[in-house]
């Protein structure tokens, strides 16, 4: 099995920074794709960034380009998050995730395709 571990979370203030980090363990990731998710109260949990781990080769939604930097530290099985510009409608839970079988060209996917999670990492942004 694979576990992965958010840490960074906090409160922080529109406009400020953070930066997530997602620790793995537990399997090679070579073909892996890593993802983040964020889940509002109230909301459906949604894909904002992902990565392949062997290729670095990156996605980002709508809601996070420009502000929002995925990218990982092959050597240490660590993937991260720099959120830059925060806004408070950024405000969520923060999930890493890993995706066994990534699709060539699919990366606008829902939670279902992705097999491990970590538990979550709360990012508040106050106004």
């Amino acid at each position: 099995q694979v576990q992965l571990v958010e840490s960074g979370g906090g409160l922080v203030q529109a406009g400020g920074s953070l930066r997530l980090s997602c620790a793995a363990s537990g399997r090679t990731f070579s073909s892996y794709a890593m993802g983040w998710f964020r889940q509002a109260a109230g909301k459906e949990r949604e894909l904002i960034t992902a990565i392949t781990w062997s290729g670095g080769n990156t996605y980002y939604a709508d809601s996070g380009k420009g502000r929002f930097t995925i990218s990982r530290d092959y050597a240490k099985n660590t993937v991260y998050l720099q959120m830059n510009i925060l806004k408070p409608e950024d405000t969520a839970v923060y999930y890493c995730a890993a995706d066994r079988n990534p699709r060539r060209g699919r990366w606008d996917v829902g939670p279902e395709e992705y097999d491990y999670w970590g538990q979550g990492t709360q990012v508040t942004v106050s106004s």
